[in-house]
């Protein structure tokens, strides 16, 4: 849908054939956008089926086929212009997958996951920004497509450093899911306090491991 759009968007301008779509693109994107050539004829195609575009005159010396909007196609560009476009909740992020079944499984700490993770999402943040500093000529597109990279990974560390905060916090709590039973029915008091001196130790410790890995 959104490369069917963005072709109706591109011949607002005028007739083209899908070369020169694929270019079009391509410059609208700054190149951010993967789109063979191939893609763009098979849209057209479809975009023709369902009378948004229509053939403009006979094919070039080469071959080409340029295309034009119709009513119906300059109707549907508004629609999706005046429209709004709501992420998925449910997005299939291999970030999110790989945390998930880390703290929801003993295969490997869940922490060192995540901290591994962390540290290549800000190793991609600081080459993101080399890149903005090297690319203050850069097309509007290239530097637009650049702000949403970084702001991307600048949200994927803050949702890992929650994460990890989540997944300590449960740790700590003795939770069923991370692979300890909650102590159930009565216990003396010393019992109690030995129980809860070994979770401040454990706590401490995974305090100081943390602290050496970002330092």
């Amino acid at each position: 849908m959104t490369v069917k759009n963005a072709l109706l968007a591109l011949l607002a301008g005028g007739p083209a054939h899908g070369y020169q779509l694929k270019l079009q693109f391509d410059r609208a994107t700054g190149a951010g956008w993967p789109l063979n050539v191939g893609q763009v004829y098979s849209t057209l195609q479809r975009l023709e089926r369902d009378d948004l575009v229509v053939t403009d005159g006979p094919v070039d010396g080469e071959g080409r086929q340029a295309y034009v909007l119709t009513a119906l196609g300059r109707e549907t560009l508004r629609e999706w212009f005046e429209g709004t476009e709501v992420q998925a909740l449910a997005a299939r992020d291999p970030v999110s997958l790989k945390v998930l079944m880390a703290a929801a499984t003993a295969v490997v700490p869940a922490v060192d996951v995540i901290s591994r993770q962390r540290a290549k999402a800000t190793e991609t943040l600081q080459a993101l920004g080399a890149m903005r500093a090297q690319g203050a000529t850069e097309s509007l597109a290239w530097r637009l497509h650049l702000d949403r990279m970084i702001l991307l990974a600048e949200s994927e560390i803050r949702w890992l450093e929650l994460a990890e905060q989540r997944v300590e916090a449960a740790a700590m709590a003795d939770d069923p899911q991370h692979g300890r039973s909650r102590p159930t029915g009565d216990s003396d008091d010393s019992d109690e306090e030995d129980s809860n001196t070994q979770d401040s130790e454990r706590s401490g410790a995974d305090k100081k491991a943390r602290k050496g890995s970002t330092s």
